[in-house]
């Protein structure tokens, strides 16, 4: 779901907190290993088939929210699967969901998409543009069996966009952006809630009880063990967790009994279901023999929520934000295949790698995939070797709100200030508009965070549309550096106009009334007929008139916007 963001700054230096940067090096081992892999024991001279791979994707964990990064939250499957593989600490993906979704699934940036603003919301006719050859499209093509399991948040609007269309042999999973984790219903506002729970295009009715982590790791653990290993598998695993709402069985919150902050303490019971769930899935790759050709990659699809439970600390921001909190990436890889294993990479990677990565590994043809953004990593990955990649373009959304002190002259005449952009490119990062909520936010532990931590006359610098950071040497992002060095913003600066020329229109389509369950039996689904026309022309949605009801992060929502407003117009 959309977050709205703020534009705030902080004056107290985290230091003061007290809290120290987590040990890079040190893993927090499981304390029972793997299960044996039964797997026949091939001859080491015949030729090595295509790997498994195993792609699985976690939705608004916090950078701070696994246990090799210092966090309290215990995850003993990750941390070892991490430390036996290679740690990506300089690895970044997108702020929000459908964008680092659509990133990951055609290796291009969301400029090249139409999907650079926002979200696809789910009475939007919008969805993954047809002309885009998708990675499971091109791993069929290698020959591989593609199956995905959980959120799918890339439009469904016809049944042309649905994952079975896109490229998976099978498809199980909610195709909304947030549902409940147990009656799997998706309300989309007051009056336009449905269930969505679906197995390939159709609805998954009768399944209200079952908790989603768990029930998407048995799926994908009868699909693996129906499938013949000797022919090779994709399974993209994407998590609903530990998306709001927050939702958790029982008997993972008592041992995180002691946190005092409610939120923190049903997250935190939410990660570590998933880390149990991720081990019963190394399990089964064991168990049915996958497990010696394969390779798992672990990847958060954007930063964490502090006022449900996540934790970016000590990175600035949050989700929805250009901060580092929102767009740096938990991330790692893990396979038998890996030439140097146990390391910590700082190889500059971006979620666009993993489709020409993936499908390098994979054998596939990518002389017909022109245009890419991203870069095959596997030697990176695998060997050390230097990374191919030196910049990353983390967006331009021409239709986000303009920063009101921002302009073409402030631009350097080279880029208006005033639109919402961040580009990185080698050491140098920077932020352009309104880059969202800017505040470092530690651990929520206290019970009635953020109320005894938040104070508003900490912000101060709110008069600026540009920002730069040397990113390398101050990862926290505490020194602007935009006017000692003004030469490299107006490199930078130069960059996005680069880029800019070569956007596509943003595709924002206005809410279409035929979507309401109500109209198509309950749930949500395709509602257009195939030969309809598109209409993506139409960038900005019509208002509802509908009064939305309130709950208490709608609220909180609202008066940070109200707040924002205030900030913006020089009253605070």
């Amino acid at each position: 779901m959309a977050v709205y963001a703020l534009t705030g700054f902080s004056l107290v230096s985290l230091i003061s907190f007290g809290y120290v940067s987590w040990d890079w090096m040190k893993p927090t081992l499981m304390e029972n290993e793997p299960a044996e892999d039964y797997s026949d024991k091939a001859s080491d001279f015949a030729p090595k088939p295509p790997p498994h791979i195993i792609f699985i994707l976690t939705d608004d964990q916090g950078f701070h929210d696994i246990g090799y990064h210092g966090s309290e939250i215990q995850t003993p499957t990750l941390d070892k699967l991490a430390a036996e593989g290679v740690k990506l600490e300089n690895y970044y993906i997108q702020p929000i969901c459908t964008p680092s979704r659509s990133q990951l699934i055609t290796g291009r940036y969301q400029i090249h998409t139409g999907l650079q603003h926002s979200i696809i919301r789910p009475r939007q006719p919008n969805c993954l543009p047809f002309n885009q050859v998708t990675l499971p499209q091109k791993l069929q093509e290698a020959g591989y069996s593609t199956h995905m399991v959980g959120k799918w948040h890339l439009g469904f609007y016809k049944k042309e966009c649905l994952p079975t269309r896109r490229g998976f042999d099978s498809f199980f999973g909610s195709l909304t952006g947030s549902v409940d984790y147990y009656t799997y219903d998706s309300c989309d506002g007051p009056g336009q809630c449905g269930y969505d729970l679906h197995e390939g295009e159709g609805v998954a009715w009768g399944q209200s009880g079952k908790y989603s982590t768990q029930f998407y790791t048995q799926r994908v653990n009868k699909i693996l063990a129906t499938h013949d290993p000797r022919q090779p598998i994709f399974v993209y695993l994407s998590f609903q967790a530990v998306h709001t709402p927050l939702q958790s069985p029982k008997e993972y919150i008592y041992k995180y009994r002691g946190m005092g902050n409610v939120a923190r303490r049903k997250y935190a019971a939410m990660v570590s279901c998933m880390d149990e769930a991720v081990k019963n899935v190394t399990y089964a790759l064991r168990k049915y023999g996958y497990y010696k050709n394969s390779v798992i990659v672990f990847s958060t699809d954007n930063g964490g929520q502090p006022f449900s439970g996540g934790s970016n600390w000590p990175l600035r921001g949050r989700k929805g934000t250009y901060w580092e909190g929102g767009i740096r990436g938990l991330g790692f890889v893990h396979s038998p295949l890996i030439k140097r294993k146990r390391r910590v990479s700082k190889a500059l990677i971006h979620i666009t790698d993993w489709y020409p990565t993936l499908v390098g590994l994979a054998g596939g043809n990518m002389s017909e995939s022109e245009g890419l953004d991203g870069y095959n990593l596997w030697p990176t990955i695998s060997e050390g070797k230097e990374s191919p990649r030196k910049e990353i373009l983390h967006n331009i959304d021409p239709l986000y709100n303009h920063a009101k002190y921002g302009s073409w002259e402030e631009g350097h005449r080279i880029w208006n200030t005033a639109v919402q952009a961040s580009i990185r490119v080698g050491d140098w990062k920077l932020l352009t508009g309104d880059p969202g909520y800017s505040d470092w936010i530690p651990p929520q532990t206290q019970a009635n965070f953020p109320g005894s931590w938040w104070n508003l006359e900490r912000r101060t610098d709110i008069q600026k549309s540009v920002w730069l950071f040397n990113i390398t040497g101050d990862p926290y992002e505490r020194y602007d550096l935009s006017e000692q060095k003004r030469e490299v913003v107006k490199e930078l600066l130069a960059r996005l106009a680069h880029y800019n020329h070569t956007a596509i229109p943003v595709r924002y389509p206005a809410e279409d009334p035929r979507a309401s369950p109500e109209l198509n039996g309950g749930a949500w689904g395709p509602w257009a007929g195939e030969e309809e026309e598109d209409n993506w022309d139409e960038a900005l949605p019509k208002k509802s008139k509908t009064k939305k009801k309130k709950c208490k992060l709608c609220k909180l929502r609202s008066f940070f916007r109200k707040l924002n407003t205030r900030i913006m117009s020089n009253r605070i």
